[in-house]
């Protein structure tokens, strides 16, 4: 290494150095302050007053949420509920596409093979084919 870069590097410690302890003198100075107090008024003392109890805190009541609303088939489940209904049909496949479209639309598959319509309300029974027959098995 070089002797200016030396130097410069020793000018430089000694510099940070001294502002260093500059600063420690001055903040000695600035707590230390005045030997004595000022002259004033003492104090008044406080009154002691009663301690007041704490304010009691309503009780919040929890929100009442409405219960759940029943469990309705999603399409996994019409698939197996569809195929318990058309199981007998004599054209399956034509009874599984119109079962599971009323499933999705009406979230409900009667009980059986045949019949039974009636349990799934309205949904179910009015839905009728473009020809006015009924579309649900």
């Amino acid at each position: 290494m070089g002797l200016k870069p030396m130097l410069f590097l020793l000018a430089l410690l000694i510099v940070v150095t001294s502002r260093a302890s500059s600063k420690d003198e001055e903040s000695l100075t600035e707590v230390s302050g005045p030997s004595h107090s000022p002259v004033g008024a003492p104090a008044p003392a406080q009154a002691k007053l009663p301690a007041k109890a704490p304010a009691p805190v309503p009780s919040v009541k929890p929100p009442v949420l409405p219960p759940p609303p029943a469990k309705k088939p999603t399409q996994i489940e019409c698939n197996p509920l569809c195929v318990g209904r058309c199981k007998l049909h004599s054209r399956k496949q034509v009874c599984l596409r119109a079962c599971m479209t009323c499933c999705d639309r009406c979230k409900c598959v009667p009980p059986g093979t045949y019949g039974n319509r009636e349990k799934c309300g309205k949904c179910y029974t009015d839905m009728t084919t473009t020809g006015g027959r009924p579309k649900c098995p």
